[in-house]
């Protein structure tokens, strides 16, 4: 089969020719109909104090169709999507995920995508435990299932933000989670979700997909409830300043570096600083039911689909900023 593999860093991604997978117990493989270039897939072949590993196939976004299973609850043809998780060596054979029932959060979880020990998506055909499949509701669109796991981080983070109805919102960055928290807070009940972004082609999406308003972060009055989706040194700091009395702001952006905020601002306030991880099995579920049922409407977050021997090319590309949300691989074409 065809792969996207990473090299080195400063070198772009390559097409190379692996191995077909076969599905090994408690395992299916799917051939692969979508896969996003998500920013952790980006910031991972940057250098860090801790390299990915040549010969990593990317990809953790992804939905597909089973061609083999060596699990009773799956059969060829079925359609899927899941979570990127394979346990460890001490939890496998349970076949049952994690038993501390720790999830994404267990710091011995290998993510899929992201090791080279566990291919991802970024390729015709990919393995995963069957347990952390979830069928695709009749009807649903594979593209649109494929953006199951960027969708549960906004959806995570709105939940951890605790009650919305009626609430002032103040989403900072217009990406792909900063749209995702954006669909999610609406549906939750925020009576006004402005969207701090920018990027005109982004604003424009933005307003699209509901936002009540765009404007810079400082131009937001009294926001009660701030979404940080950027993840950029002095962000937070900008969050804490412009954040009202019993303020709730919810960390969702991932700062890479060391960051600086004056506490003073945040006690002063009596602010409440929720930083938030990942997502659940119910809540990928939750989304899958939402896209299926029209309660969210997804679609515009996609704005590019490529082939495989695109991706080196666009790759790159979306190091630097862009009008892109969501490109889609579909390697298939």
């Amino acid at each position: 089969m065809r792969a996207i593999v990473f090299q080195t860093e400063g070198q772009p991604l390559a097409l190379e020719d692996r191995q077909t997978p076969v599905a090994q117990p408690g395992d299916i493989v799917l051939k692969v109909a979508y896969c996003g270039i998500c920013g952790s897939d980006l910031h991972a072949t940057e250098p860090s104090p801790t390299p990915l590993e040549p010969g990593t196939v990317l990809g953790h976004e992804y939905a597909g169709v089973v061609t083999q299973s060596a699990s009773p609850d799956f059969q060829p043809g079925d359609r899927v999507i899941g979570l990127p998780l394979r346990e460890c060596d001490d939890c496998r054979p349970t076949g049952t995920g994690c038993k501390d029932r720790l999830g994404i959060h267990c710091p011995r979880n290998r993510i899929i995508g992201l090791t080279a020990s566990q291919p991802g998506a970024y390729a015709e055909y990919m393995a995963m435990p069957a347990h952390h499949a979830l069928k695709v509701p009749d009807g649903l669109d594979l593209k649109l299932a494929a953006l199951t796991e960027p969708l549960a981080v906004g959806l995570h983070a709105v939940r951890m933000a605790g009650p919305l109805l009626g609430a002032r919102v103040l989403v900072i960055g217009a990406g792909p989670i900063g749209l995702a928290t954006l669909l999610f807070a609406r549906a939750a009940g925020a009576r006004e979700v402005v969207v701090a972004e920018p990027g005109e082609a982004r604003r424009t999406l933005a307003i699209a997909l509901g936002a009540t308003g765009v404007a810079s972060a400082e131009e937001v009055a009294a926001p009660e409830v701030i979404f940080e989706c950027v993840g950029v040194p002095g962000v937070l700091a900008t969050a804490m300043r412009i954040a009202p009395l019993h303020g709730r702001i919810v960390v969702v952006g991932v700062c890479r570096t060391e960051d600086r905020v004056f506490p003073r601002v945040a006690i002063r306030k009596a602010l409440r600083l929720q930083f938030v991880l990942g997502y659940t099995r119910a809540e990928f579920g939750m989304v899958l039911d939402m896209l299926a049922s029209g309660q969210i409407d997804a679609a515009q977050i996609v704005t590019g689909t490529i082939g495989l021997t695109e991706v080196p090319a666009m790759f790159e590309s979306l190091r630097k900023p862009s009008a892109h949300a969501k490109v889609l691989i579909a390697p298939g074409d």
